[in-house]
Formats: C-alpha cells, structure tokens, sequence
C-alpha cells in the first residue's frame, strides 16, 4: 500500500503511532474533496481517516460497517476503493447526505432549474411550534415556496436541490451558520438585519443558485476518484446503542459520539423540521440518544474507567460518563459479535470539566477481554475541527481547551 510521502512515526509505546492521515492518502487531496464537504456535519471525520484502514487491511469482497454513520463518510470512501457497505445512524439527514454524495453528475440547467422553483406556487410549511422564533416573519412565505417546489419533485429529483436549500434557508434564519450549535447569536442578529437592508430575496435565491453551482462541482470532482457500483445498505432513524447486527461484515470503521458531543438531532432540527420531520418525529429521535436513551448497563471490564469515574465528584457528570461508556462498550461488544476480522474507532480524548478522558483506552482494555487483540492506536493531529474559535467553551463555561489530538484504535478479531 502507498502511504504517501510521510513516515509513520512510531513512540515509545510500540502500539501507537503519530500520523498525519491527510498526509497518507495521496488520491485523495482534501478533506472536503469531491463531495465530502458538501454539508457542515457535527464533528464529520475526514475521509484519508477511513480510507487508512481500508486500504491497509480490506480484502477482496470484505463488507465494510459503521454504525455511528453520520455523514456517510465510510459509505462514501468505501465506494471509491471498491468495497461493499452498510451504514447506520439515528439521524435521517445521513441517507439525504449520502444519497447526494453518490449522484451522478446532472445535466438539468442551473438557471431554468432555479427559475422554476422561484414561480412555483407550492407552499411547505413545516410542522413545527417555533418557526416564528427561528424566522423572520417576511422570509416565510418565500422559503415556504422553495421548499414546496422542492418536497413536489420525485426523490431523485429532488436531490440537486435539497442540500443546497437547506443551507440556504438555515442563512436565511436566526441561527448561525458558522457552528454546529443551534441557538441565536450576535452574529446572526447582525446578519438578519443586514439582508433586511438588501434586497434580500434576490440575495436568497443567488445563493441558492452559488450552492447547487457547489454541490454540481463537488459531485464532478468526487467522479474523478472513480467510485466503483458496489452493494450498500443504509439504515437510518435506527438506535444503534439498543440494535443487533443482523449480518455479517468484515471490518467496522466509526467515529461514534465523544462524551459531551451527542445532541447531533438537536443540532439539526432546523434542517430535518424543512425536510418534513415533525415534532413528534423530532422528540422521539432526540429520546434514542445518549444522554436521553435507557441503554442496558453492562459490565465493564476496565481499570481505567475506574480510575476515572473516581475523580468525577458531580452526580450529574457520573451520570453522564456512565452512560456514556456503558453505551458505547454495550454496542460494541454486541456489534462486534458480527464483525469478522477488524474494528477501528476513531475517538479523541474527551474532557468532563478539565480532565481529559482517555476513550480509546478504556474501550480497548474492555475489548480485549472479549477476545480483540489491540494491533494499534494511530494519534493523529487536529487540523481544524471547529468553523470559529472561542476563548471559553460555550457548552462548560470554561477556557476553551479543544482536543488537540484523536485516535484509531485498530483492534483484530482472535476469536
């Protein structure tokens, strides 16, 4: 396998390795190449991160797994080097991501395409109790209309269209783009009183029309990597801590939620609510994860969780790290009862308050007295992770002490 130009850079500890993976994987020369930075997903891993193992440990008619699907990144990567998939995620907007990803490349006129939704007639409003705290009231019936025209169209049809209008009616709204976090900021303040100023639905629908521009370069470019026909099963809206898999595959690759990095439904509410979810659908999603979900305690057979989960003195932030553990090493001692040769997880050392948590290290001790036998940890660098920095840390208060580094933890099956 080419691994680039780069030298891996082994330690001290003959099981982990500092890598760059963006370094590593010459075919692919960005993170958001192609169309794996079509959307702004919450904490979306890079593509070189999957590709690694895929191309250093996929063999010939392997199925590749990822239960925390996301984005669709595995999906994504494993089509262009050949490999059968499954995905799974509880949040719908992964199947809309993937699907879009995967198009081939559309013929359709950008203008005749975009003057034809600006005189449709067809209105959408969604089902939700608080669209007039996230809209200006005068967007309404303007968003309204594009979002009718789009949920007419077949499926197929409308996926040129969906990405793009999502983005553009989050810009539109009080929410801030720039972060994952949904909630009203100065920025957006600013911003909303500034279109007012403009002839803001000429505005609206010129960056409509800049985002489908966008998204038609990213699936041209994705094309040149050569993705291969292969077989993928897409399960979305589906609880992974609380479902079995009922297949086997060869290799699971996932980046599953960090511990206080888990409202990605919350996250996205304002995406899925146009998309046509409803608040019932919405609340019942947000129940299934981590925080919310009644996941089955298990037993959990690691010294350093332990140790751990000494040093946490508030109730509420045990709770928090005990379901969050107990979810993650339930699901995947149950998925990997399946899983025919590898796990690799990616995980960065978390923190609760100021103390990093070491993930990848307590799921490995408990792996490996399931049969897993720990072949390596890669240690890779933070690029960049966030759209803007802060000095404190909206979600603790605290100075804003990010993650510098996170982790694949490659574990092979003994069983």
């Amino acid at each position: 396998m080419k691994e680039g130009t780069q030298e891996l850079d082994q330690s001290k500890d003959s099981e982990r390795i500092e890598v760059r993976f963006r370094d590593l994987i010459p075919e692919i020369p960005r993170t958001t190449y192609g169309t794996f930075g079509i959307y702004g997903y919450p904490a979306k891993f890079i593509p070189q991160i999957v590709a690694y193992p895929i191309k250093k440990f996929a063999e010939k008619n392997d199925v590749i797994f990822d239960p925390f699907g996301g984005y669709g990144t595995t999906g994504l990567v494993s089509k262009v080097y050949g490999y059968d998939y499954v995905l799974w995620d509880l949040n719908p907007l992964m199947k809309l991501i993937h699907d879009t990803a995967i198009m081939e490349q559309s013929k359709i006129g950008i203008d005749s395409l975009i003057q034809e939704l600006k005189t449709s007639k067809l209105e959408f409003i969604p089902k939700w109790s608080r669209m007039e705290y996230w809209f200006p009231e005068e967007f309404v019936p303007m968003i309204s209309r594009a979002w009718g025209y789009v949920h007419s169209l077949e499926y197929n049809e409308s996926l040129l269209l969906k990405i793009p209008l999502v983005k553009t009616t989050r810009f539109f709204s009080w929410s801030d783009e720039k972060t994952h976090k949904l909630y009203k900021s100065k920025f957006a303040k600013r911003k909303i009183k500034e279109l007012r100023k403009k002839d803001w639905k000429s505005l609206f629908y010129k960056k409509l029309e800049d985002e489908v521009r966008k998204l038609m370069d990213g699936i041209k470019e994705y094309s040149t990597l050569n993705p291969q026909d292969v077989s993928y099963r897409i399960k979305c809206g589906i609880d992974t801590l609380n479902t079995d898999l009922d297949e086997e595959v060869d290799i699971l690759i996932t980046s599953p939620p960090y511990l206080q990095a888990q409202e990605y439904i919350r996250s996205t509410k304002l995406e899925l609510y146009w998309l046509g979810h409803t608040d019932k659908d919405i609340r019942a999603l947000g129940r299934k994860e981590i925080p919310y979900n009644e996941v089955k305690e298990v037993e959990i057979n690691s010294e350093t969780y332990y140790k751990y989960r000494e040093q946490i003195k508030e109730d509420h932030l045990r709770l928090l790290y005990d379901r969050y553990f107990h979810a993650m090493i339930g699901t995947f001692s149950r998925v990997g009862k399946k899983v025919r040769n590898r796990m690799c997880i990616f995980v960065g050392p978390a923190k609760i308050r100021t103390t990093e948590i070491p993930i990848d290290e307590i799921l490995i001790e408990h792996l490996t007295q399931e049969g897993w036998k720990h072949e390596m940890t890669y240690v890779d660098t933070i690029v960049s992770r966030v759209m803007f920095k802060s000095k404190v840390n909206p979600a603790s208060g605290l100075k804003d002490e990010r993650m510098k580094t996170e982790h694949l933890a490659v574990l092979k099956h003994t069983r």
